[in-house]
């Protein structure tokens, strides 16, 4: 036992001496190349200011772009209008993605469709840029007047998430058809607001915020840095 450690730690020696001298010669070799690549880019200074110069060049053309094609998609958003015809012929996917798209151009810059499975009564939220949160359930009926009405099944589990779950300060119910008298009277006292028809109508088409045609909305919050 006594003959056999010294031999060990003779070898664990050398293993030591082997990787520390194989850790110098990479480290020299690493401080060569980078005082090689200073001496090659101090000969050659006009390089980089060419490279510094064309660095800027492409920076300005990427933010002139850029800003120009911002400017194009708030000018289209603002210029954005439905008319019903036009909501009636959509899948039910689609018209949750019209609504969200008609509240950034009103400056709901936030503004997401959420509808699928698993929703809980929201298919859009947004905050608008008085800081409200807002969540809106969509009701699309392909018949539009004809099709089923919204009634107060429907506001009832609008009702038990929206504030609850989502933490709204307005929520919507909102369909390209009718709703039913029960259910306008449920939507009052909740304090749920209704879109029907003709208010749908008269928003996509005329280019007022929502918040303008809707009565009794919550005190804004304050404004939004999102909107």
């Amino acid at each position: 036992m006594t003959r056999r450690q010294p031999a060990r730690r003779s070898r664990r020696k050398q293993q030591d001496d082997i990787q520390f001298a194989l850790v110098a010669v990479i480290a020299a070799g690493v401080v060569a190349l980078v005082v090689a690549v200073v001496h090659w880019l101090l000969l050659h200074w006009w390089l980089l200011l060419a490279a510094a110069v064309l660095s800027v060049l492409a920076g300005i053309m990427w933010w002139r772009r850029r800003a120009e094609r911002m400017r194009w998609e708030q000018a289209r958003a603002r210029a954005l209008r439905y008319g019903l015809a036009q909501l009636d012929a959509l899948s039910h996917r689609q018209f949750e993605f019209a609504v969200r798209d008609l509240m950034r151009r009103d400056g709901c810059t936030d503004a997401i469709q959420v509808g699928g499975q698993g929703d809980l009564g929201a298919d859009v939220k947004a905050t608008d840029p008085l800081g409200r949160r807002w969540v809106i359930q969509c009701k699309h009926r392909r018949g539009g007047e004809r099709g089923a009405a919204v009634g107060t099944p429907e506001l009832q589990v609008l009702n038990g998430t929206g504030r609850p779950v989502h933490r709204a300060d307005v929520v919507v119910m909102l369909t390209n058809g009718r709703i039913t008298q029960p259910g306008r009277d449920f939507a009052r006292q909740q304090r749920l607001h209704l879109v029907d028809r003709q208010l749908l109508g008269a928003w996509a088409s005329q280019g007022r915020p929502l918040w303008e045609l809707l009565p009794a909305l919550p005190v804004p919050r304050g404004p939004s840095s999102l909107s």
